[in-house]
């Protein structure tokens, strides 16, 4: 069966005032219809920039795509005017943003927002899109759902109005949702419950999720598959259990290292490990691995030749040097 989603050497930029900012540059991701596929890497990785360039949600200008495909069942969405890809947008493809405060408006009830969605693509009057519109917030386990739909964003709380978010993200009951970094800012509690959420709407509605994440806990309990990003490259892919069980390119090895364990004993305790350095800025880079400078196992090669993305077992492909044939 073919992919629900496939991303084919996308390349998005930004030209700032001190040149062109290369913050995607030649990613290929797919996702199949009905898994969870995790994106993780530090903050700057291209993550966020990533999913954003799905529906065309950056800023143009100053972002651009210059390169790559985005197809979705068949159909190729980088050429699409905004007008072609609202018909796209919330009804075929939803998104989840990583704060809901600044992603919701705050003049507007979230039962109008919600509902807005339903009437455009949907066709629903406005008696029937209220009344879809309580049914959704009561999946989304908002309490009191009859009166709540008529609250504005600022009376909910930050956990609740995520809730509302994913609401609006899968009101029109869409094939694929992208969430970005939707724990974001939340406690520890209320991330698990906002997780155990995704999970049961994905199941219940049978669509496929991009999750974006920077935390590899998260990962082990949400995702089938798993890429890792690094300065706006796909630097490892593979399944969840492949991934943890065998890292296999540095920069993965180091996230998994800096994960808190708790399952060690008072004697067996150590200081948590971090990766030093820092992400690269992505105007003019360097040649070869862009991981190199922060690399423990960097030779003279990695500096010289960018590695390219292969596969070294089944479902699992990485982009580095180490191992590779002579």
């Amino acid at each position: 069966m073919a992919p629900l989603l496939e991303i084919k050497g996308l390349k998005t930029h930004f030209a700032t005032d001190d040149g062109i900012l290369q913050a995607v540059d030649g990613v290929d991701i797919t996702i199949n219809r009905g898994e969870t596929l995790c994106v993780v890497g530090e903050s700057g990785c291209g993550k966020t920039v990533t999913a954003m360039s799905i529906l065309q949600l950056i800023a143009m200008p100053p972002g651009r795509i210059v390169e790559g495909q985005i197809i979705f069942e068949g159909r190729d969405l980088v050429p699409l005017t905004s007008s072609e890809l609202d018909e796209v947008r919330a009804k075929e493809i939803g998104f989840i943003f990583q704060e809901p405060m600044t992603s919701l408006n705050p003049v507007l009830t979230v039962g109008e927002q919600i509902a807005e969605s339903l009437r455009r693509h949907e066709g629903l009057p406005q008696k029937h899109a209220l009344a879809r519109t309580v049914e959704m917030l009561k999946l989304v386990q908002i309490p009191n759902a009859e009166a709540r739909v008529h609250d504005y964003p600022h009376q909910f709380s930050g956990g609740m109005r995520q809730r509302v978010m994913i609401a609006m993200a899968l009101a029109c009951k869409p094939k694929l949702v992208i969430a970005d970094e939707p724990t974001t800012a939340l406690d520890v509690t209320i991330q698990a419950q906002i997780l155990d959420l995704l999970q049961d709407m994905k199941e219940r509605f049978g669509m496929a999720v991009m999750l974006i994440t920077h935390a590899m806990g998260v990962v082990a309990e949400t995702a089938q598959r798993v890429v890792v990003m690094y300065a706006g490259k796909v630097v490892e892919e593979a399944t969840v259990d492949s991934l943890f069980e065998h890292p296999s390119h540095p920069y993965t090895q180091g996230l998994i290292r800096s994960i808190p364990r708790i399952d060690l004993d008072s004697e067996h305790k150590s200081r948590l490990e971090a990766i030093g350095g820092s992400v690269p800025i992505l105007i003019n880079p360097a040649p070869g691995c862009r991981f190199a400078p922060r690399c423990r196992y960097a030779m003279s090669l990695c500096t010289e030749t960018e590695p390219v993305l292969r596969e070294i077992a089944p479902g699992h492909r990485m982009a580095c040097h180490l191992g590779e044939a002579p």
